[in-house]
């Protein structure tokens, strides 16, 4: 699938990365299709932040993006 910074927003995930949508929604990001949101509060929130406000692990969300096959990285190891 790709690799995926924490860093990153996750409007720039998305962009870069479509088919992230469906999977975020599974996870219970429930508004990450509606093009509202991801216009504004996407465009400065990672995946760490997201995760916190709708009390979800994080090690649960890099799991189940693991699975679906991601590589999750923090945005220094991007360019290594």
């Amino acid at each position: 699938m790709g690799m995926l910074s924490l860093d990153q927003s996750v409007y720039d995930l998305c962009r870069e990365h479509p088919e992230l949508v469906d999977v975020l929604k599974s996870l219970g990001f429930e508004s990450i299709d509606n093009p509202v949101m991801m216009r504004t509060a996407a465009r400065v929130m990672t995946i760490p932040k997201a995760a916190a406000m709708r009390g979800i692990e994080l090690n649960q969300v890099i799991k189940v993006l693991e699975d679906s096959g991601y590589t999750v990285v923090k945005g220094a190891m991007m360019n290594e």
